[in-house]
């Protein structure tokens, strides 16, 4: 399901989007699961461990922007995570210790309402002892330039770790444009057909804007990392480290290489999800305007 090519793009470029990863069946039953987990959020006002809610969600109009760990939630979720095509290609990106689940988060675009994601890394929440770390994003919908796809800066997992601090020292989870100085504009879009896959690497520049149009965008998003390596915030329960284990064998003798980092501390003032630590952000790149 990923090519020598594919994965050539990915070293160089930080990232590849793979089509027909993900079976019409498959999405099909991930889309009826959101459908009802989205309904079900009626009941709810206010973030919880399974909800984070759009500004404007109410009973009578449900509005989410995130299903917070899906592979909790519903086997479906889990049970991709394990598919064969979905573990060939991490092992082929991820080398050859094994590939361990970090975590897992579905972020909903609902049309003309998701919420866009400042520009951030993903290392700069979770560093770990090497950067054999990446993330997968699951296409639920059409991605398209209309309806606030991810967006990459090519080339950036091979820079350095920039600062997600705000103006007071806390870590907020997103890049001030200003004092990150990059190429936003000319920013590579993720898009394809639903059932794509995209893989980026855990230090690649991303973020995307609002969406904009009358379709909706939902992306399926897991965290994975080879088998050795292990998180510098510290590993809370062992046993559950290792049952997020896919394959590969458990160890407790991480490969440690030397790659920037910034701890995510002190922590964000703001926590429960990236858009509760962005709300820390003075100086945003996606304005309404902008987006």
């Amino acid at each position: 399901m990923i090519t020598a090519q594919q994965i050539e793009h990915y070293r160089i470029h930080g990232y590849v989007v793979v089509e027909k990863m993900v079976s019409p069946e498959t999405r099909k039953q991930m889309k009826q699961v959101l459908d009802e987990l989205v309904e079900a959020s009626r009941s709810v006002s206010s973030h919880d461990a399974v909800y984070d809610l759009e500004p404007g969600h109410s009973t009578s109009q449900p509005s989410v922007r995130r299903i917070k760990k899906p592979h909790l939630v519903d086997a479906v979720f889990a049970q991709f995570a394990r598919s064969p095509a979905l573990l060939a290609a991490l092992s082929a990106l991820l080398g050859p210790s094994g590939v361990r689940l970090h975590n897992s988060k579905l972020n909903l675009k609902a049309a003309s309402v998701g919420s866009p994601v400042e520009w951030h890394q993903d290392w700069a929440f979770y560093p770990h002892t090497n950067d054999d770390v990446l993330a997968v994003g699951v296409m639920l919908d059409d991605a398209t330039l209309e309806n606030g796809p991810l967006l990459v800066v090519p080339g950036t997992h091979t820079g350095p770790t920039f600062d997600h601090h705000d103006s007071e020292g806390f870590f907020c989870g997103a890049m001030d444009p200003a004092n990150c100085p990059l190429d936003y504009a000319h920013a590579v879009p993720l898009v394809g057909p639903a059932g794509s896959v995209s893989f980026h690497h855990a230090r690649l520049v991303h973020g995307s804007a609002q969406n904009r149009s009358n379709q909706s965008r939902n992306l399926l998003l897991y965290e994975f990392a080879a088998a050795d390596a292990f998180p510098l915030m510290g590993i809370a329960q062992w046993d559950d480290f290792n049952a997020r284990l896919l394959t590969g064998a458990v160890i407790n003798t991480p490969r440690v290489e030397p790659n920037p980092v910034r701890m995510p501390l002190p922590a964000a003032l703001r926590q429960g999800s990236i858009y509760e630590n962005q709300t820390r952000l003075r100086n945003r790149y996606f304005s309404p305007e902008r987006s």
